[in-house]
């Protein structure tokens, strides 16, 4: 397995592969294990923190692992970046919001930024950042994102950056879940992917296995791009992000009527039921956590056995090419 790119030697690594620092899923144990079999696994920083992240870089041990946090949600508490750089990460991911007012401390502290656009607004706002590495996220990604396709957006950042700052590395994310996927995003230009909902449904992901399940049992249509599960949990998302999650009660219920669940009196009520069942594994009435991949995903693995199938199969269908053209 010989797939040397520009992501790899940037971030001095085995495989061009990273794994999502997916909120509340994506701990220490999974970065570890990501970064052993020759990738560079991130932790999730989510909404900060300050125990949590402490206990993940314990896990992560001595591994070279990263972070991510959601940048607006950042913004609220900055003080939250300095404590993630004295664990002295990596790499540091900043998404959905203006990497600008953090890009400073990252690159002083001498650690690579990474910043993961949906839209060539973002795009631009990363390059001025001075990101070394900017992830295309397309909407096929589970969590949250927008509306551009990954098809479309990956070569259209690439062209971009080929002209406005060619020394920028790009990864995509989105719908990548097997070698297919990640052979794919080198073709379209990238130099290696962001993988999240495959990471997601293996074994060091901080995810119930009654969840799990349902994306080992789902289609790719078995998601939905919505706003309720922000509503639920009182997180203010600001537009036009929305969250891919499983299709199931919660969304049946409240999808479409997000001003009725905006009530003070029926969201305190449904905070509770979401927060109750996310305890419990209760996968009907709380947010499932997957993308439009999970039609790709048929069993639950550890992580280092998934990244190596993935390069395994890319590496071959790249060095064979397309074998279903007739001449």
């Amino acid at each position: 397995m010989t797939l040397r790119t520009r992501l790899t030697e940037i971030l001095d690594i085995e495989h061009p592969i990273i794994s999502a620092p997916m909120a509340f899923a994506a701990g220490g144990r999974l970065a570890a294990a990501v970064s052993a079999a020759g990738g560079l696994g991130l932790i999730g920083g989510g909404y900060g923190d300050v125990e949590w992240l402490a206990r993940q870089f314990a896990e992560a041990g001595n591994r070279k692992v990263g972070c991510g946090f959601i940048t607006w949600s950042l913004a609220k508490q900055p003080e939250m970046l300095d404590l993630v750089l004295k664990h002295a990460p990596a790499a540091m991911m900043l998404s959905f919001g203006a990497p600008l007012p953090f890009a400073r401390a990252i690159k002083q502290a001498g650690i690579k930024l990474l910043c993961q656009v949906q839209c060539m607004e973002h795009a631009r706002e990363a390059v001025d950042a001075g990101a070394e590495i900017i992830i295309a996220q397309g909407g096929e990604a589970g969590g949250h994102g927008q509306n551009r396709g990954t098809l479309t957006l990956v070569p259209e950042i690439a062209d971009y950056l080929a002209k406005a700052a060619p020394s920028t590395v790009l990864a995509a994310a989105g719908g990548i879940a097997d070698g297919r996927g990640l052979a794919a995003a080198l073709m379209l230009g990238a130099d290696g992917a962001l993988i999240g909902s495959r990471f997601w449904a293996s074994s060091e992901a901080q995810v119930s296995p009654s969840f799990q399940a349902k994306a080992v049992a789902a289609s790719g249509d078995a998601t939905i791009r919505t706003r309720v599960v922000d509503i639920a949990r009182n997180l203010a998302w600001p537009a036009p992000f929305t969250a891919r999650v499983m299709k199931n009660r919660f969304t049946e219920d409240w999808h479409g009527r997000e001003s009725a669940l905006a009530k003070p009196d029926i969201v305190e009520r449904e905070m509770q039921r979401y927060v109750s069942a996310m305890q419990s594994g209760d996968a009907d009435n709380t947010g499932v956590w997957f993308g439009e991949a999970a039609g790709l995903i048929k069993d639950i693995r550890p992580a280092g056995d998934l990244l190596h199938e993935i390069v395994r199969d890319a590496e071959r269908l790249l060095r064979n090419g397309a074998r279903n053209i007739v001449s």
